[in-house]
């Protein structure tokens, strides 16, 4: 279920969260995600897909501009929490007002870039609360201090910096040991994992894309708590 607290915060589940995005998103992600969460949350329009889907959302936050009436008329009021301001996406609203192990999100990847790199831009701001963009091949997360993965050898395994950071790696083809990653200089995608694979990165901002056959496995991983986690950035 879902619990409102008196901190701010809008949703709170000991359990994963599922966001729902207006962007694109298919039936069968509705599906995928809502198998593995109990409560689902939309970001403003991203309520369409889970209500076509049959399923009413436990609580929807945004400025509500992509909204349509239709829709809206379909949700309880006390689910409707819009916030107005215009400095951060519904992306970044609804991040912001959850709290979970670890938010499974769909509907924020493929369509317009600029959409995608806000929300990236995102993942590494709010770097305290856990998040998995679902793609439609892959999945996007913002690497945690210390990660461990059962792969396939051969899966691709991309490391995107959006900050200067170093790092570790046991189980890429091209490790990662001593090398600086940064956004206007060495990055690391294209690489791939020979089998099982350990990552731990020393400081906030890398971006880790993965298969999406991944997604269980990287769930799991946050769930444990043994990935470790970033604090609240300051401001």
């Amino acid at each position: 279920m879902v619990n409102l607290v008196e901190s701010g915060v809008i949703v709170q589940a000991e359990v994963p969260i599922g966001l729902f995005g207006g962007g694109e998103i298919t039936s069968e992600d509705v599906s995928l995600v809502l198998k593995r969460v109990k409560s689902a949350v939309a970001a403003d329009g991203g309520a369409a897909a889970l209500i076509d889907s049959g399923r009413i959302p436990d609580a929807v936050i945004g400025d509500f501009d992509s909204l349509s009436s239709g829709h809206r008329a379909q949700i309880p009021a006390d689910r409707l929490h819009p916030i107005s301001e215009q400095n951060s996406t519904d992306f970044d609203k609804a991040l912001r007002n959850v709290i979970a192990p670890v938010v499974l999100a769909a509907g924020f990847l493929g369509a317009r870039v600029d959409h995608q790199l806000v929300a990236f831009n995102t993942l590494v701001r709010l770097q305290d609360r856990p998040c998995i963009l679902l793609g439609a091949r892959e999945i996007v997360f913002h690497a945690p201090p210390q990660i461990r993965l059962e792969l396939n050898a051969g899966d691709t395994v991309s490391l995107f910096p959006l900050r200067r950071v170093t790092g570790r790696s046991d189980g890429l083809e091209w490790p990662i040991n001593d090398l600086v990653l940064e956004p206007d200089g060495r990055v690391g995608t294209s690489n791939r994992a020979l089998g099982a694979l350990a990552l731990e990165v020393d400081a906030p901002g890398l971006l880790a894309i993965l298969p999406r056959t991944a997604l269980d496995q990287v769930m799991q991983a946050f769930l444990s708590g043994q990935t470790g986690h970033w604090p609240a950035r300051a401001g």
